[in-house]
């Protein structure tokens, strides 16, 4: 290989180390498209088909996947200008909030979900397989999953651009197609006994976009423009988790199903399972980019080493534990994402936006900023109030205290999780952030 060709392959992937300048070669459509390939996703209809039970209704099921997924994307497009302005990933942009100490704290948390998404993409890879084709070969598309997600990790730019050229037109097809059967089948009243609310199912959804927001930087650092980073992302993600957040709540309502065997359902249509073999294979570029954004999260920890080897460690461990480990408690997951990343990115989008207007250090001479943490545990605080989720033990904590503070009355109907940790977040960071202005 000719020393040109060996630059030109350098100056269009991913740099190794966290200490290279990352090359801006992502413009509009590159990151539309995958965005919206990350958005088509498999846990699309399982989190649809939640949202469905949640409400109890087909037409406020609905309206809780635009409320919530348009909430999560306006913060997903925030996070995402983060990474095409400053030019590094994720957990290092953190450093312009917290500090270069600091941003250790959101790193570890999202190097455990994403290992967590990694693991739970290539189970429901898995599954949807064994739907197809039985239970004898679920091991081999486990193995088969993680390998081709790891390989892709290795090459990420490489990889977007082969999404772009030839997996998305694919799974547009296998989208309308399962949106026509879906819809020409008659509609039945959804079961009520699972009915939460409709700002809970809100809080879903949106969590379920939010859980992308700490991957952002790790891809839109290659964009050429703050513009295309916000509007890809925001627009690319936002609209195909509605469609597919969607197609779950239209599936409960038609196909009489739930949750559990809604991806059973969509397989048993005419087709089906052609469908869903192109929306398994397209699922890979899920598991790919939480296994490569774990690596980018550890960078912030240990920059100098490869990216390349980390990469295929993470995949491992990824691999491994979906042999092991079943979906069990995916609504507990969601709402626990939700709790530690909407206010962080909350606080995060106001400090950078409002309190140092786009001017961040990301370097590792960054200090320590309590003003932010401080605002981020408010944040917290106030989503776990409102939505405590159902883990055992912990959940039980934040309801006495929640029934303390409402003298045992339940939180308002009205009241969303989401929206108030956002609100109660932003108000805090920029509140904060005047304070230590002033001093």
């Amino acid at each position: 290989m000719t020393t040109t060709a060996v630059r030109a392959s350098a100056e269009t992937e991913a740099p190794l180390t966290l200490t290279t300048d990352a090359p801006r070669t992502l413009g509009f459509f590159d990151q539309f498209t995958l965005w919206g390939n990350l958005g088509i996703s498999l846990f699309g209809p399982v989190t649809g088909a939640l949202v469905a039970a949640y409400t109890g209704s087909l037409v406020k099921g609905l309206l809780a996947v635009v409320v919530g997924c348009g909430i999560g994307a306006l913060v997903l497009g925030g996070a995402a200008v983060f990474g095409s302005h400053t030019g590094a990933p994720a957990m290092a942009c953190l450093r312009g909030l917290f500090g270069r100490r600091g941003s250790m704290a959101p790193t570890v948390l999202n190097i455990a979900q994403n290992i967590g998404w990694a693991t739970m993409e290539i189970i429901v890879i898995s599954q949807a397989a064994v739907a197809v084709t039985g239970e004898r070969w679920r091991w081999l598309f486990v193995v088969l999953a993680g390998l081709i997600a790891t390989a892709m990790a290795v090459r990420p730019l490489g990889s977007v651009k082969l999404l772009r050229k030839f997996m998305v037109w694919l799974v547009l097809l296998a989208s309308v197609y399962l949106f026509v059967q879906v819809l020409s089948k008659p509609v039945h009243a959804l079961p009520q006994d699972s009915v939460f609310g409709f700002w809970p199912a809100v809080d879903l959804a949106a969590a379920g976009v939010v859980s992308f927001a700490p991957l952002a930087a790790d891809y839109t650092r290659h964009s050429r423009t703050n513009k295309a980073a916000f509007a890809g992302s925001s627009l690319g993600y936002g609209l195909a988790a509605i469609v597919y957040y969607g197609l779950g709540v239209i599936a409960v309502a038609t196909l009489q199903t739930n949750s559990t065997d809604v991806i059973t359902a969509l397989v048993t249509l005419p087709a089906g399972a052609i469908a869903l073999f192109v929306l398994l294979v397209d699922e890979v570029d899920e598991a790919y980019a939480n296994v490569y954004s774990t690596t980018m999260a550890a960078h912030n920890l240990v920059g100098h080493l490869d990216r390349r080897w980390l990469s295929v460690a993470i995949g491992v461990i990824a691999t491994t534990l979906a042999l092991f480990v079943d979906l069990g408690n995916y609504t507990q997951f969601l709402y626990l994402i939700g709790s530690v990343f909407i206010p962080l990115f909350a606080v995060a989008i106001a400090d950078f936006f409002v309190v140092n207007r786009m001017r961040w250090n990301v370097t590792d001479t960054a200090r320590f900023r309590w003003q932010p943490a401080a605002a981020w545990l408010v944040g917290f605080v106030a989503y776990q109030l409102v939505n405590p989720g159902t883990v055992s033990g912990w959940s039980t904590f934040w309801l006495d205290l929640q029934q303390r503070l409402f003298n045992g009355h339940p939180v308002p109907g009205w009241l969303g999780a989401t929206y108030t940790s956002i609100v109660v977040s932003m108000v805090a960071a920029v509140l904060f952030g005047r304070i230590g202005r002033r001093a």
